[in-house]
């Protein structure tokens, strides 16, 4: 008999649920979208999404069960993004998953945030991708990872300050391109020339395999405002060649890393991951640099490449290797790795 899921995810600024069987196949994937409620602040603001969890997440449930064509007493567990994230907004989630799991009287499975970015390229995939190296890369992660298999992640390396989205959203912020920057950016750049300013990549020594983007961040602002704040605002094609000169500075470390982490770990196979998985250029470079040494890129498409509950499919490996929760689980906004 097939087994049905259903997954919640309020991490951050996303309501979604889905619904997927044991395959796993996705059956519904609904998201809400909360981008309108934080323009204006020109970020994430954290009590602001978890009030907009708080009511819109039962419509999603609700909408993702229909869409699927199943109802509550059709599902074999409920699974839920329980870390890492705002804490807040964690706690809704949480919170509705554990009261459907006790009111239906199913295992409950927690599922990490990041690790589902992962398993959303083994998703697309439609088989196995295991072992490989796993890039995180979002507004709130930059991470690298031996993913020795769906369930055991060795963290190889992460960013010591801004995650590779937040400096996208800030340089957005910059350049007056507005929220959600990554894709803003991702649109500007496209009409500039790369190589006008030459912005630093941080790499640190030959065998590091950690990020760092805030003096990427650093240059931008000094290139376009001047150290003193007194230049004047940029032309269209000045901003075009600035977003495009930061876009490539990102994206030249994130491929250089994980050309590094191939390397040290001995893997073929890649996965991206993460929000910033949606950029074009990152995208297109990445396939060159996987190409050429002979390897294999996993990156899921766009609609699983932002947050979305579908990923949370990686809670049917934890159901059959007998990971269950308990009816105690608390949010844990903290990223750790053993």
């Amino acid at each position: 008999m097939t087994a049905h899921f259903l997954a919640i995810e309020t991490s951050c600024d996303e309501t979604a649920a889905a619904v997927f069987t044991d395959e796993p196949r996705i059956l519904a994937n609904v998201i809400a979208s909360q981008t309108e409620l934080h323009q204006r602040f020109g970020g994430v603001v954290p009590e602001v999404a978890a009030r907009a969890h708080l009511h819109r997440l039962l419509p999603i449930v609700d909408g993702a069960l229909q869409k699927a064509g199943i109802g509550l007493r059709d599902l074999t567990a409920i699974a839920v993004h329980n870390s890492p994230g705002l804490v807040g907004a964690l706690l809704v989630g949480v919170s509705a998953a554990k009261a459907l799991a006790v009111t239906l009287e199913i295992p409950l499975i927690a599922v990490n945030h990041v690790e589902s970015h992962i398993y959303a390229a083994r998703i697309a995939a439609g088989r196995d991708i295991f072992p490989c190296v796993g890039l995180v890369v979002s507004g709130g992660h930059t991470a690298l990872f031996h993913c020795h298999t769906p369930l055991r992640f060795q963290l190889l390396g992460s960013t010591r300050d801004d995650a590779a989205g937040e400096a996208f959203d800030k340089v957005a912020q910059i350049l007056g391109l507005g929220f959600p920057g990554g894709p803003a950016v991702d649109r500007e750049a496209s009409k500039g020339n790369a190589k006008a300013h030459r912005f630093p990549r941080t790499l640190f020594d030959q065998n590091s395999l950690d990020f760092s983007f805030s003096g990427l961040k650093t240059a931008v602002l000094y290139a376009v405002q001047g150290q003193d704040r007194s230049k004047p605002k940029p032309t269209d094609a000045e901003r075009a060649d600035y977003a495009a000169s930061f876009q490539q500075a990102v994206v030249d470390v994130l491929v250089e890393k994980c050309r590094r982490a191939l390397a040290h770990t001995g893997l073929s196979r890649l996965a991206i991951g993460g929000g910033v998985a949606a950029n074009r250029c990152l995208r297109s470079s990445l396939t060159e640099m996987v190409v050429k040494h002979g390897g294999e890129l996993f990156i899921p498409p766009m609609e699983l490449c932002t947050d979305n509950a579908a990923m949370a499919a990686l809670a049917v490996e934890k159901w059959r290797a007998g990971q269950l929760a308990p009816l105690d689980l608390d949010a844990e906004p903290s990223l750790a790795w053993s």
